[in-house]
This record gives structure tokens, sequence and C-alpha cells, in this order.
């Protein structure tokens, strides 16, 4: 009885000296902390007290701010309410720029993509271009919010970018007339040679999943034998329209995406939760360095559920969360707050997603201009809506041929 006694007051001992220590630790980092607020202070009153011109205490504040939130990765920042307001005008589809994705890539301002039918695309800027200047002013330290300030604007108007490129490592200057850039999720949803279905897909917007089936839906009244997604030059957009993409294909209860940030709530896995009739058939998935972020979880959701192949070059790496924490000022903080895993496990960040078969793009060479319809021929309306084929690149026909090459395994014809 005594043994059991003496064992309980050692237990509670060594709880209370266990927390007792880990008390200690708190009061130590809080301590260490409150000094470093000491500092940030003192260092706030001589800029205020003693800089050549008169400061701003809330410009000051501002500034510390980007600086202290900037300096936690490439995508993490504090955003004033105009940039709030710019970030809600993205999702409205239409605005006047020059259509470029833009990120932050080791503290440079890096090109993601170029949207289809922009002058970003006309003017041939690719992914992973290093934008150095814009209209002279060298991008150094520019967040990403500024430096869209600075490339969008008024259509008609032009804004001048020097451009590294450090594949063919040359710099070069281009000039842009800005245009309203409209921003339609699924470009192009047609069927190609061999009645494959073929669909473009630009941005992952709210409503990409509805459109998606609609479009197979149409695609598939035309008796297509596989279907070809291009996602090359998509840079993204939201999570939960990739997802609503992914189940169309997926079976039910498989595996999207999973979540995983340092906040137990953050945590989450994102599985198919429909039975649909797109499961089956034959699948190839266009990639390229210039698709990003819900492109790859699309991607690796169809790559390790090993419901369909990927074709093109590495992707992007874009596989962080950032959630948008408001402010009471009408500010924010866009914070990264987990990161993507595919269902194979693997993280997206800064790795991408090497295709199944890999094939570098070769630029097609432009056929010779086809005659114009002419005037009777335009008196058929359904002929004059027909909408035009992409052109044949490497990579679409290697997609186009391996589509046709899991057919006749499968033996459908």
């Amino acid at each position: 009885m005594k043994k059991a006694v003496i064992g309980i007051m050692i237990a509670v001992l060594f709880v209370v000296t266990v927390s007792l220590s880990f008390g200690e630790q708190m009061k130590a980092t809080a301590r260490e902390f409150y000094k470093e607020i000491e500092i940030f202070v003192d260092v706030l009153s001589i800029v205020r007290m003693n800089y050549v011109t008169e400061k701003d205490p809330k410009e000051l504040i501002k500034g510390a701010l980007k600086g202290m939130v900037g300096s936690l990765d490439d995508y993490s920042q504090y955003m004033e309410p105009e940039g709030v307001r710019e970030l809600r005008e993205d999702t409205k589809g239409e605005f006047g720029g020059i259509g470029i994705e833009v990120g932050n890539r080791d503290g440079m301002l890096t090109v993601i993509s170029p949207m289809s039918d922009t002058p970003a695309e006309k003017a041939g800027l690719q992914p992973q271009d290093i934008i150095v200047k814009i209209n002279g002013e060298i991008t150094k330290d520019l967040a990403v919010h500024d430096a869209v300030k600075k490339l969008r604007g008024k259509p008609g108007t032009e804004v001048t970018m020097t451009i590294w490129r450090d594949k063919e490592e040359k710099f070069f200057d281009v000039t842009l007339k800005r245009a309203v850039i409209e921003v339609d999720s699924i470009k192009k949803a047609l069927v190609l040679e061999g009645n494959i279905g073929y669909i473009k897909l630009a941005e992952f917007q709210e409503n990409s999943g509805a459109e998606l089936e609609k479009s197979m839906k149409a695609l598939s009244e035309k008796n297509i034998r596989g279907l070809i997604i291009d996602l090359r030059n998509n840079a993204g957009g939201l999570l939960n329209s990739a997802v609503d993409v992914a189940e169309l294909f997926l079976k039910k209860g498989e595996l999207v995406v999973s979540i995983k940030g340092r906040v137990a709530a953050q945590n989450k896995d994102y599985k198919a939760e429909l039975d649909n009739s797109y499961t089956d058939i034959t699948l190839v998935v266009l990639v390229n360095e210039g698709s990003a972020s819900a492109s790859e979880i699309f991607a690796g959701a169809m790559k390790y559920n090993k419901r369909g192949l990927l074709v093109g070059e590495k992707t992007f790496g874009k596989g962080s969360v950032q959630t948008v924490i408001p402010l009471r000022d009408g500010a924010a903080v866009r914070l990264t707050t987990a990161l993507y895993y595919t269902p194979g496990g693997h993280s997206i960040q800064k790795t991408g997603i090497i295709p199944d078969v890999v094939v570098p793009f070769e630029k097609p060479v432009k056929p010779a201009e086809e005659a114009k319809p002419d005037v009777f021929s335009r008196l058929n309306n359904e002929s004059a809506k027909t909408e035009a084929e992409p052109v044949i690149d490497n990579q679409l026909k290697e997609a186009m041929d391996i589509v046709k090459a899991v057919n006749t395994y499968k033996g459908i014809e």
C-alpha cells in the first residue's frame, strides 16, 4: 500500500514538474516575443523621429506588414483594401489587361501562363518567363498584386515589359496593347479525327464542373471514342472547381486531393461523391509548365487513380493553399495555410507533376491560309457556326495516337 502511495506521489510530482517546466518555457517564449516587439517599436520610433522626411505612421506599419508576410513564401501577402477588391475582380470573368497569370517564384515576378487568345499569348510570352521591368521600372521585390495593378489598365493603352527567358539566356522587350480579357472556362469542345473528343479547359471557375458536364453530354451524343482534356497554360483557379471536374471521371469514393496544414482544421480529403457515366471513357490529359494549381490537382487525380494518362511536360509546381483572412480596416492577409497532396501522397509544391508520357513541345508550322467560304456557303447558318479545330501540334498528335492505341487494346473501334 505504501509503495502504491509513493508511486502516485512520484507521478503527481512528475506531472507538476513537467507542467511547471512547460509553463516556464511558455513564459520564456512570451518574453522573447515581446522583446522583439519592443525592438520593432524602437525602430518605428527612430524612423518617425529621424528619417529625412516625415512619414505617415500608418504607411510605415503597412510597409512592415507587407515585409513580414511577404517574407514567408512566394504566395503569402498583405493586401490593402484596393488589393482585396482586385482579388474579387479576378472572379468576375472580365477585365482590362494583357492576359497573363503571374506569380512570385524565388523572389522574381514570373509568368505562370499566358491565357488563350490574349495579347500575351499572341506576343509569344511563355511560362517561366521572368518579368524584369514594367514600363521601365524594375520589378525586384514588387508584390504580385502591385505588379497586376501595373499590368492592367484601360483597353487600348500599352504596357512595355522587359523579359528574361532563362532557357534561351536572353533579355528582350515586348510592348502589348491592353484588351478586354474575357476569362472563359471552356475555350473549345469539339470532335477530332477518329471520333476523339477534345476539350480545352482554360481556367477552373465556379461553374466549370457544370460547363464541362454540359460539354461532355454534347460530345457523347456524337459517339466519341475517347477524350483529350487540354490543360496546357491553365494556371488554375478554384479548388472546389477542380474537385467538381475531377469527380466527373472518377468512381465514387476515389480520392481527388488531400490538404495538409499546421492547423488540424486545415486537413481535409476531397473525394468523388457522385456516380456518373464518364468513368470508363479513354482519357488523356495534356499538361505543360503553364499548368498550375487546380490544373495540377485535376492532373494528379487522374494520374494517381490510374484514370487517365498525362502527356506533355512537367507542370508548374504551385501546390500551396492560400486563405484570405480579412482585417478590420478592409485589408486582408493572404496566408499560405496548407499544401496540396496528390492521391499518391506527393506534394505538388515546387516539384510539379511529371507526365506519364513526356513530349517536349514543338511549334507547329502554320498551314497555308485556307480560302474563305463564298457568300453562298454563308447561307448555311450551321456551317457558319462550326468551330475551327485546334492546330494539331506534336503534343496533341501524341495524345490522339495514345487514345487510338488504348482503344485498340480495349477492343474499342
